[in-house]
């Protein structure tokens, strides 16, 4: 099986940090990530909402340097979660991350529109991804 993801777009708010009961940070972020496409002769766009889940000290990292507005790249793993409410099922789709890197442009708050990196180790490439 394979389950690999990776997104380009832009933080929709500042990623909260909070604390496992084991005492491992955990950081959740929203994406923004724009596509374009063509149908019926007709160019349309549309926004994927995409949740994230970071981390570890990467979780800490962009908590501390990421903004609403600023541009990231997620590689990471989907995951579906579920959870009923008032006896109605619901479900959704978010990433777990293992890399988030940091993009150039925009400004967010605590790093002055500066590019910066999470983690500098090029996308690992397994041979398993079909393109």
């Amino acid at each position: 099986m394979f389950n690999r993801v990776i997104l380009i777009g832009n933080l929709t708010r500042k990623p909260e940090l909070r604390m496992t009961g084991g005492g491992t940070p955990v950081a959740t972020l929203t994406l923004a990530v724009n596509s374009r496409y063509t149908h019926g002769g007709e160019s349309k766009e549309e926004t994927l909402f995409m949740d994230c889940t970071v981390f570890g000290k990467q979780a800490e990292t962009v908590e501390q340097y990421l903004g609403k507005g600023r541009s990231v790249l997620v590689e990471g793993r989907l995951q579906e979660q579920r959870w009923e409410r008032e006896g109605v099922k619901h479900s959704k789709m978010v990433v777990i991350a293992n890399n988030v890197r940091f993009l150039g442009g925009g400004k967010s708050q605590g790093d002055g529109g500066k590019s910066s990196v999470v983690n500098t180790d090029p996308i690992p490439y397994s041979g398993d991804e079909p393109f």
